[in-house]
């Protein structure tokens, strides 16, 4: 799980510098990282069913995110997080607030909540204003 707290903090300073010199789309996101597909499963028919995502994210996560910060991943931009996570991030038709079904990554098995989503090309909107 160190690899996966390496790749957050690296993909918040990624996203640090795209904010600074450019940049494309960016979402805010929070995740539940579990080791095991079925208890990833168990944990999104709790919150299907009404339970509280922070808490899960604090109760069962394996990632430092889910301990500290309710499994908030903060905001970060397109391409700072493995493919498996853009894919479901960055689709305009994953709804914002609605929380994934079981994403697989080398890390394990994710819920993701994307709590808000900017599809705005940030170096194309800079070109555009010069």
């Amino acid at each position: 799980m160190r690899s996966f707290a390496l790749a957050i903090v690296l993909a918040a300073f990624a996203s640090v510098l795209k904010g600074c010199f450019g940049g494309g789309k960016t979402a805010t996101a929070s995740h539940i990282l579990v080791k095991e597909e079925a208890k990833c499963q168990e944990l999104k028919a709790e919150i299907d069913a009404g339970a509280d995502f922070a808490e899960l994210a604090r109760q069962h996560s394996k990632c430092p995110s889910g301990k500290r910060a309710g499994g908030s991943l903060g905001s970060f931009s397109e391409g700072s997080m493995v493919a498996a996570f853009d894919k479901i991030i960055f689709d305009p038709n994953t709804e914002l607030g609605k929380v994934s079904d079981c994403v697989k990554t080398q890390f394990g098995y994710h819920l993701i909540k994307v709590v808000e989503r900017d599809m705005k090309d940030k170096q194309q909107e800079r070109k555009d204003e010069v």
